[in-house]
């Protein structure tokens, strides 16, 4: 079971100074050296592995030229009309897709909830 800060309540949560652990609470300070039964509340039981269509995909240099462009948006930074887009789905599956944009001026990169 978790445990909380006397002073304050918030969560403590483990960290290591110098070899040794200690327990840290992240709101006000406070820290208590940890004992094998505060640790064992924080360990990490199962690994998460993604699968190749979870990771993040990196668009960059040469990869660009073949987004499609839209002269329907104007750039936060530079004020250019014209940008490259794409769409991935970052929230839930019943959500839309959040639009990326990217200036074919400066450079800047933004995104548009729809």
């Amino acid at each position: 079971m978790p445990r909380f800060c006397p002073r304050c309540g918030g969560l403590l949560r483990p960290y290591r100074e110098e070899g040794k652990m200690y327990m840290l609470c992240t709101r006000c300070g406070y820290r208590t050296e940890a004992s094998s039964k505060d640790l064992s509340v924080y360990r990490v039981s199962t690994r998460i592995v993604h699968t190749e269509k979870e990771k993040t995909v990196v668009i960059s240099g040469s990869d660009i030229s073949g987004l499609p462009v839209t002269h329907e948006v104007i750039c936060p930074k530079c004020g250019y009309s014209e940008a490259y887009y794409w769409m991935i789905q970052t929230r839930a599956a019943d959500e839309p897709p959040t639009r990326f944009y990217k200036c074919r001026r400066c450079g800047h990169t933004w995104r548009e909830y729809e």
